[in-house]
């Protein structure tokens, strides 16, 4: 987990910290499996014509790829913006 998370707890007991820690875990393997089913499902509707096949067709397969690399840099980006503008946000203290 990262340690910036961990410094907001320090006020808190041992014991509340290890709950806090448990449900941001819990919480970040959510998210992750939500990003995860939705680049499956975004790119199967956009790639997938047809199903008269157990594998993909090489035109398939090529789409599943670019998508799939294109949704990662997407989020990747966003997610260092959003970084970026958090880190210059104005703290509470």
């Amino acid at each position: 987990m990262d340690p910036s998370m961990m410094a907001g707890l320090e006020g808190l007991g041992a014991e509340d910290q290890a709950k806090m820690a448990s449900m941001i875990e819990q919480l970040q393997l959510r998210d992750s499996l939500r990003m995860y089913n939705s680049l499956v499902e975004r790119c199967f509707v956009d790639c997938v014509d047809s199903f008269t096949r157990k594998s993909l067709q090489k035109q398939e397969e090529t789409c599943v790829m670019r998508c799939a690399e294109k949704f990662l840099k997407h989020t990747m980006r966003v997610g260092q913006r959003f970084g970026e503008l958090n880190q210059n946000a104005p703290t509470q203290d």
